[in-house]
């Protein structure tokens, strides 16, 4: 149950690893920040933003970081290649966690790797994304080869079969275009694409095969199931959705998820303990059944639990 045959592909993004057995390094947490709606939006997006609290919420994610051992991404959201250029020198000022460029569209995209190339920082900085929905897809493969982007996300879906079989058929879509245009990147990831919050199971269910076919670290955004559910705000309120929020963000990460989008940095205060808890979980159904315990010296296991990995050890 908790080791896949197919040899385990290990990237490096900024200093921190993703992927591996299961059990051997800390699920990935990638906040966003500069979303549309985002709280450091005091007016109108075009007015600007509210510096001192952006600057917060990225010291309290490295903060989290420190005390959990969960690594921490922001995952940069602007409509323009500008909006970028602004965003990513704020972040990159703030905080040395890797960072994600995220837009709808495909120039602003390209625009803001071509500004990493040129400060230097595409080591850092993870593409999102590739996706099967992609229009003009060989230029968008293409012009990334020739800036150089080093890692990139694949956004694996199919509509005409939503099962985990899909994603697989996604996944591959998108591997034949990187190879038609004989791009290479050096990390490649995939995102399995919630529709829903159950549905993330399908996600898990479709990284573990992704995994065991390719080898590649896995990922999805369960945000998107719990912050479209409004149902469960009416419901139980703030305080109940947020336990729904963190629950669900925690039972993929038990599920094959090496990364996950796990919604605003604003909400990193719920979300990276919650994923702490989960990792040390994993990792102890893990050693029981393999007699491995984690790689990473910082994992939550060890960090939160070190008495208990003693008596482990003894047993």
């Amino acid at each position: 149950m908790f080791q896949f045959q197919k040899e385990q592909k290990v990237c490096e993004v900024g200093g921190v690893k993703f992927g591996g057995q299961p059990g051997d390094y800390p699920t990935v947490v990638c906040n966003s920040i500069f979303q549309k709606g985002d709280q450091v939006f005091p007016g109108k997006r075009k007015d600007g933003f509210d510096e001192k609290m952006a600057a917060n919420l990225l010291k309290t994610q490295d903060k989290l970081t420190e005390e959990t051992g969960v690594p921490g991404m922001a995952d940069i959201v602007a409509n323009t290649g500008e909006e970028f250029r602004t965003f990513i020198d704020f972040v990159v000022e703030n905080s040395d966690m890797p960072f994600c460029i995220d837009a709808w569209t495909l120039q602003p995209k390209l625009d803001a790797a071509a500004y990493c190339a040129e400060k230097g920082l595409l080591d850092r900085m993870f593409y999102n994304s590739i996706t099967v929905w992609e229009q003009d897809l060989d230029t968008e493969i293409s012009e990334m080869a020739r800036i150089g982007v080093k890692n990139v996300l694949l956004v694996a879906f199919d509509q005409e079969d939503q099962m985990p079989a899909g994603r697989i058929k996604g996944t591959q879509k998108l591997l034949d275009a990187i190879e038609k245009n004989k791009a290479q990147f050096d990390n490649i990831f995939v995102d399995t694409s919630v529709m829903n919050g159950p549905a993330t199971a399908l996600c898990g269910l479709a990284n573990k095969m992704i995994k065991e076919k390719w080898g590649f670290p896995a990922c999805s955004a369960p945000s998107n199931g719990s912050y479209m559910w409004k149902e469960a705000r009416i419901k139980w309120g703030f305080k109940g959705w947020s336990a729904v929020d963190a629950a669900l963000e925690s039972l993929a990460a038990f599920m094959a998820h090496d990364m996950i989008f796990s919604g605003p940095m604003i909400g990193a205060s719920r979300i990276m303990p919650a994923i702490a808890t989960s990792d040390a979980f994993l990792a102890t159904a893990v050693y029981s059944e393999t007699g491995r315990l984690p790689k990473d010296e910082n994992h939550p296991l060890f960090k939160l639990f070190p008495d208990f990995v003693e008596n482990l050890k003894n047993n």
